[in-house]
């Protein structure tokens, strides 16, 4: 009864609202004001309250508040202070002649602006502005001090490129949005700005190019970031789940990436960027199937380079589901389909196995995504030696202990390889969650089960969808025109449009432009 008495009232009880007051006015009386900054950041040591007298008689109360770590001080000491104590007098003391002076004439900031109520205020010193009030006068200054300890632009290691930019983003807003700007130097690209979550207040930015995204995508994804409710936004992955089609699916519809040249690239095929303050991680939507197979630099490579690798990826993709499975499947339900020299090989290295094909292979999976999930987590100069010389030093024990075949340890290891080669880990996570239900299916139903079971996630590919896009458009629905960046990539000369989705303007370049050749 207690614990069911705790239950209705966690339901029916609603939580306190810390901003349930943020509504009222700024006041014209500066310690009113004062004591409402107090009382909202109460108990914050790193809260900066600065009581200055200005005016040309030093006549006038006024506060700078600022929060600690979050001010760049040299451009508050420059900027601010020194501006309004020592270097400028304003003609008139008077309200709001002298709220004018100090907004036009005297404060050097780019950024200031006039704050009305008490959350605006709040807001902006959270943000790491510099909030000014003055006695008498019932509106406040914000001046743009931002400044705070961030990562430099470094490469990154999560996306590793032969040829191609090194840069990446950081966990700094403006920084990645600064990154974009140097590649796409248009007016075209509009950068939008919104504030999700209640205590968080993260700012999550739009970046799309006008005249090339489709209006009906912009619209969708402005919705679905408006119905988001929560209390915190840490990071992009948060946003993702909230507004992918279709949650249920371990395929991810929803692309994110570190390299800005990669999102910029999107953004010009007509994809909207969703650009999360803290995290270097950016998304962009509309996402199908062949976002996820393709690496920066297959646009920095010659075509027919490209075309080999991609066509390496998708054949180390589909082996990393289907192999383990059919290994199982041959090995317990059709010996016939195999050479007699191989047979009797295979046969001849499982004779002391004691488990059958399946627990074999479900202990081998098993201890290698322990080792790489191990090698990711642990310290980098660790976790490697840890997945190389545990993957050889248990492999060899298993075999010598006959716990597995040595054709087994030989399986998971050219699925697992096969995995890595998959640009996306999300991508591959999937690859590496379908391996254990192919392999279930293979057990259980042989080759039929394998078929069964890859064409039903055929199917469920082709029924899902990223912000009404099919997922694996141009293949379905075909669209032959769209093929030239899929299996293979065309020469750059040979792409005049855009794909037809999700892009408005399909046209990319003149259809005159021709590859030189030399006369003669």
């Amino acid at each position: 009864m207690s614990f069911w008495h705790r239950f209705i009232n966690r339901k029916t009880l609603k939580p306190y609202d810390h901003n349930a007051n943020d509504d009222r006015h700024i006041v014209a009386n500066i310690k009113e004001n004062i004591k409402n900054i107090n009382e909202a950041f109460k108990n914050c040591s790193d809260l900066n309250i600065r009581e200055i007298k200005i005016g040309n008689d030093n006549s006038v109360n006024a506060a700078v508040i600022n929060i600690s770590g979050m001010t760049d001080t040299p451009l508050l000491y420059d900027g601010i202070l020194k501006s309004i104590m020592l270097e400028s007098r304003p003609d008139d003391n008077s309200g709001k002649k002298l709220f004018d002076s100090l907004k036009n004439k005297i404060l050097p900031n780019s950024e200031i602006y006039e704050l009305t109520y008490f959350k605006e205020a709040l807001s902006s010193i959270l943000a790491g502005d510099t909030v000014i009030f003055i006695d008498g006068i019932d509106k406040a200054l914000s001046c743009g001090t931002k400044g705070w300890s961030a990562r430099a632009v470094t490469e990154p290691d999560s996306e590793g490129t032969v040829r191609g930019p090194r840069e990446g983003f950081t966990e700094t807003l403006r920084v990645n949005t600064s990154l974009l700007r140097r590649k796409i130097r248009t007016s075209d690209l509009k950068i939008e700005s919104i504030f999700l979550g209640k205590y968080t207040h993260t700012e999550i930015n739009i970046a799309y190019i006008d005249g090339i995204v489709d209006t009906n995508i912009l619209n969708e994804v402005k919705s679905r970031l408006s119905r988001i409710d929560t209390g915190s936004i840490l990071e992009s992955g948060y946003i993702e789940e909230f507004i992918e089609d279709a949650p249920n699916s371990p395929f991810p519809t929803v692309y994110h990436s570190e390299k800005p040249d990669k999102i910029a690239a999107n953004i010009l095929e007509g994809c909207v960027a969703i650009i999360t303050d803290g995290t270097p991680f950016v998304l962009t939507v509309p996402a199908t199937f062949w976002n996820f197979m393709t690496a920066s630099d297959d646009y920095y490579e010659r075509y027919f380079i490209t075309g080999l690798i991609r066509f390496l990826r998708i054949t180390g993709f589909l082996i990393s589901i289907l192999l383990p499975g059919l290994y199982i499947a041959v090995t317990t339900y059709h010996q016939d389909f195999l050479p007699t020299a191989l047979l009797i090989s295979i046969a001849g290295s499982r004779t002391n196995v004691p488990f059958p094909a399946l627990v074999e292979a479900l202990l081998m999976e098993f201890t290698f995504e322990a080792l790489r999930e191990a090698g990711i987590r642990l310290p980098k100069q660790i976790g490697q030696a840890i997945s190389i010389v545990g993957a050889l030093v248990l492999g060899q024990a298993a075999v010598s202990a006959s716990l597995v075949s040595p054709a087994m340890v030989i399986v998971v290891a050219i699925t697992g390889i096969s995995s890595f080669v998959t640009p996306s880990y999300d991508l591959a996570i999937t690859g590496r969650m379908l391996r254990f239900f192919i392999m279930i299916l293979g057990s259980m139903l042989g080759l039929f089960g394998v078929i069964i079971g890859f064409l039903c996630m055929l199917v469920h590919m082709e029924s899902i969808r990223s912000f009404g896009i099919p997922y694996l458009y141009p293949v379905t629905p075909l669209v032959i025109s769209d093929l030239k960046d899929t299996f293979l990539r065309m020469p750059w000369w040979y792409m005049h449009t855009r794909p037809s989705f999700p892009a408005v303007n399909i046209k990319r370049m003149s259809d005159d432009l021709k590859p030189h050749t030399p006369e003669g």
